[in-house]
């Protein structure tokens, strides 16, 4: 069997779980001409500005990145143009590709979008599908279009969620097979692999995520709040207020319990839910190292049968 010949490439990414696909990439012998990236920003404590993980990845490999605030200028356009790309390759860059850049690949743009489209279209997709109850998410590498995810679809598979899963462990696991699943893509672009249009059916929205997501409300069932901790522990993360002061949950745990929600059943800090009771398994306070939740209620002023 004659190997497929090796292509160019841009990789588009900035998060740190997109660092795999493009070492998968370099790893399958294709020319990898250029990295585009959101620019460097301030960060942690000192606020000093750091470059995003692809950029610092793609640096160490010896290729060119490029950091652009915007894709609609024209000279931009130009440059990436004058790359004379065979694909471009987008995991979560974070910048909108205008037509120009979308027609300028010969073989278009591609996306590795990590939910079985058209579920979940939309910046959001892995925690969503965990706070909505999904039992299975997926990847789907698609054709980038003028939509929102709206693209046809090359190849999709599906993974279980598991019940303990958080998003960052859920996320690795699916950048891991999307890595290897681009792979044979753009192998298959090669040859006969045909581009499926998306169902009209089943279209639902990953909303962009915000600090309020995080607020939990004692009024929902422990499996909710259970999962809410897990899916959001990358961003923003989940907190509740004691007083006027803001506690982070870090862990929580669905069990068996009753009472007026928000109530605190026990010393191990078990709190009533709508439906059934959370144990806060680890928790932190500001500016605080975390902490289990019966080594915070034995410093705290708090005591069995308050409420929340």
């Amino acid at each position: 069997m004659t190997p497929s010949p090796k292509l160019r490439l841009a990789f588009m990414g900035t998060p740190d779980f997109a660092v795999p696909v493009l070492c998968a990439l370099k790893e399958a012998g294709h020319e990898v001409v250029v990295t585009y990236s959101q620019p460097p920003k301030p960060s942690g404590r000192g606020h000093q500005v750091q470059k995003s993980p692809v950029h610092t990845a793609a640096e160490a490999m010896g290729i060119i990145v490029q950091t652009p605030k915007s894709l609609r200028d024209v000279e931009e356009q130009k440059r990436f143009v004058s790359y004379n790309l065979d694909a471009a390759i987008v995991v979560a860059y974070g910048l909108i590709l205008p037509e120009a850049i979308l027609d300028a690949p010969r073989l278009g743009c591609l996306n590795i979008h990590f939910s079985l489209l058209p579920r979940w279209r939309g910046a959001a997709p892995v925690p969503r599908a965990m706070l909505a109850g999904d039992s299975e998410t997926g990847i789907c590498i698609m054709q980038i279009d003028a939509g929102l995810d709206t693209g046809a679809v090359l190849a999709r598979e599906a993974m279980p969620i598991g019940a303990s899963d958080t998003a960052p462990d859920l996320l690795n696991k699916l950048t891991a097979r999307g890595a290897s699943l681009i792979v044979d893509v753009l192998t298959g672009l090669q040859g006969t692999l045909k581009p499926v249009p998306q169902p009209a059916e089943g279209i639902t929205y990953a909303a962009k995520l915000s600090r309020e997501d995080g607020r939990i409300d004692w009024t929902k069932s422990a499996g909710f709040i259970d999962r809410q901790i897990r899916a959001l522990q990358t961003w923003p993360g989940c907190f509740f207020m004691l007083g006027n002061e803001m506690i982070k949950v870090l862990k929580g745990e669905s069990i068996a319990g009753s009472g007026a929600a928000g109530t605190l059943l026990n010393d191990d800090f078990t709190v009533a839910c709508g439906e059934g009771a959370l144990r806060i398994v680890f928790l932190q306070r500001a500016g605080k190292k975390p902490t289990d939740g019966a080594s915070f209620l034995r410093g705290a002023r708090f005591e069995v049968g308050q409420k929340l």
